[in-house]
């Protein structure tokens, strides 16, 4: 089961459910200002030819995010 963001493939879609402890607080902040909470909706759009970072489109926007970063975040279910 993908249990965390960065493993999502192109076209999967996910609901965010938490953090794990280990992402730094500067980060998860920063994730969280960007929308990036609780209950979000996450579709994986595309990842790099070298395969970091990832694009995420969610709340309407595109973001470009790096593995490091989203191995971090869980995810609650994996949506069709």
């Amino acid at each position: 089961m993908k249990n965390n963001l960065s493993n999502l493939l192109p076209n999967d879609c996910a609901i965010i459910s938490g953090f794990d402890s280990e992402l730094q607080s500067r980060m998860r902040r920063r994730l969280q200002d960007i929308g990036l909470i609780v209950g979000t909706k996450v579709q994986c759009l595309q990842k790099s030819p070298a395969g970091d970072p990832t694009a995420y489109l969610f709340r309407g926007a595109v973001f470009a995010l790096r593995c490091d970063d989203t191995k971090f975040v869980q995810i609650r279910e994996v949506l069709v």
